[in-house]
């Protein structure tokens, strides 16, 4: 019963910034904890970021500590992943994914965006 649309991928510069957005629809939009998962070709999906539904908890993969930000905006049904510092290993379809907790695996969320793509030039 909830819908989640990414938007802000593209094509950025290593070292550059990009923030991802996800509109998210439905009825108890404020109970789910949301998460930024991203897959890279050839490698399994992982968990980026994730955040609690009122935003008190996140939880960052090593990788991107210190140059990912998530929140989330619950009066604009919006969560963001602020990207900075991009490497080129950080190039994959990053989705959007909604779930009842914060989880580090991403069978934790049951629902899912269709995905935008970033892509960082070395």
């Amino acid at each position: 019963q909830v819908q989640l649309v990414e938007s802000g991928g593209g094509l950025v510069q290593a070292g550059g910034s990009l923030r991802l957005s996800c509109a998210v629809s439905g009825r108890t939009l404020s109970t789910y904890a949301m998460g930024w998962i991203r897959q890279a070709p050839g490698k399994e999906r992982d968990i980026v970021a994730a955040i609690s539904f009122n935003g008190a908890s996140t939880y960052y993969a090593d990788v991107v500590k210190g140059r990912f930000t998530i929140s989330r905006d619950n009066a604009k049904n919006t969560v963001y992943l602020q990207m900075n510092s991009l490497k080129p290993e950080d190039t994959a379809v990053y989705y959007c994914a909604a779930g009842p907790l914060v989880s580090t695996a991403v069978r934790g969320y049951h629902s899912w965006g269709q995905g935008t793509q970033v892509t960082v030039s070395s």
